[in-house]
C-alpha cells in the first residue's frame, strides 16, 4: 500500500480549498447529485430535491458568487459557485411608441400588473413535474433570443426572459407540464397571458396569445391546449413567448426541454464542504 506523506496531503487539501469556485452562466440551471439528499437551498429559499439531485436556477441578471446548500444524510453541505460574464447579444426592435414611452395611465397599469405577477415567484409547493418538460407547441421551430439585451426604438430595456417561437397565428399552445393556471390575464406588455404553477417553485409562462382556453384556478394536464398563438401586447408579429421562472429565477427554457443529462453538474455526488449536523 502506498503511503502519502502528511505534508503532501496537507498541500493537496490546501490547493483544493484555494481553487476558484466553479463558474456558472447567468440564466442557466446547475445540478448537484447525491444519494440521500433531503432538501436543497439557496438565496434564503429551501425546496425538495428532484429524484437524487438538487437543481439550482441561476437568475438571468445574477452576478458575483452564489451559495448552494443541501441537507444530505442528516448533515448540511454547501458549495460556492461564481457567476460568469453576461453572454447574451443585443437585440434591436421597433414597436409602437406608446409601448416604449408609456403614458401615466399605462405606467400605473404596468406597475399594478408587475405587483400581481411578482407574487407568483414566491410560490413553493410540492413538485408535480418531471424533466424534461414537454414543448409548448406540437412542433417546436428554432426559437431563441433568451437573455438578449433588448433595445426598443433605440431605448434600452430589460433583457429578454424567455424564448420566442415564430409560428402562424392560431397555432395551439400546449401546457409544458401538469399544473394549475394561477394567473390568466391581459397584460400591457405580454398581452393575453397564462401562468402555470407546476409546484416545486416552477412556473411556466405563455405570452401574446390570441385566445385563452383555460381559466384561473383550473388544473391542467401536460399537453392541454391553453390557447392559441397571437400578437397581443408588445409584439412585432405572431409568436409564442415561452418563459420559465424556477424558485423566482429567470432561466433559459431550452435547458428544461432537453435531456436532464445535459444540465451542468457542479460538485460531485458525495463530496462537499460538510458542516456540523444541526
Amino acid at each position: 500500500m502506498t503511503t502519502i506523506p502528511v505534508g503532501a496531503a496537507l498541500l493537496a487539501a490546501a490547493s483544493a480549498f484555494a481553487a476558484d469556485p466553479p463558474q456558472v452562466g447567468p440564466g442557466t440551471v446547475v445540478r448537484w447529485r447525491g444519494d440521500g439528499v433531503e432538501s436543497c437551498s439557496s438565496g434564503g429559499r429551501t425546496w425538495a430535491p428532484t429524484v437524487d439531485a438538487c437543481y439550482y436556477p441561476v437568475d438571468l441578471t445574477a452576478s458575483g458568487t452564489l451559495e448552494l446548500g443541501r441537507r444530505r444524510e442528516g448533515r448540511s453541505e454547501s458549495l460556492t459557485v461564481r457567476v460568469g460574464p453576461y453572454p447574451y447579444p443585443e437585440q434591436r426592435l421597433e414597436v409602437e411608441d406608446r409601448m416604449v414611452n408609456l403614458s401615466a395611465e399605462d405606467l400605473a397599469r404596468v406597475e399594478r400588473e408587475n405587483r400581481e405577477i411578482a407574487a407568483l415567484w414566491q410560490r413553493e409547493s410540492p413538485p408535480r413535474f418531471t424533466l424534461p418538460l414537454a414543448g409548448p407547441l406540437a412542433a417546436l421551430p428554432a426559437g431563441g433570443r433568451f437573455g438578449a439585451r433588448r433595445v426598443f426604438n433605440g431605448q434600452p430595456r430589460s433583457p429578454h426572459g424567455g424564448v420566442d417561437y415564430s409560428v402562424a397565428a392560431g397555432t395551439p399552445v400546449l401546457a409544458a407540464e401538469e399544473g394549475v393556471a394561477v394567473l390568466v390575464a391581459d397584460h400591457f406588455f405580454s398581452g393575453t397571458s397564462v401562468y402555470l404553477d407546476h409546484g416545486g417553485g416552477l412556473i411556466t409562462m405563455y405570452f401574446h396569445l390570441s385566445r385563452v382556453d383555460v381559466k384561473s384556478g383550473e388544473r391542467v394536464a401536460r399537453g392541454t391546449v391553453l390557447g392559441a398563438v397571437g400578437a397581443t401586447g408588445r409584439a412585432t408579429g405572431p409568436h409564442l413567448h415561452f418563459g420559465v421562472r424556477w424558485h423566482g429565477a429567470r432561466v433559459d427554457p431550452a435547458l428544461l426541454l432537453g435531456p436532464v443529462a445535459a444540465i451542468r453538474e457542479v460538485g460531485s455526488p458525495a463530496t462537499a464542504e460538510r458542516q456540523p449536523s444541526r
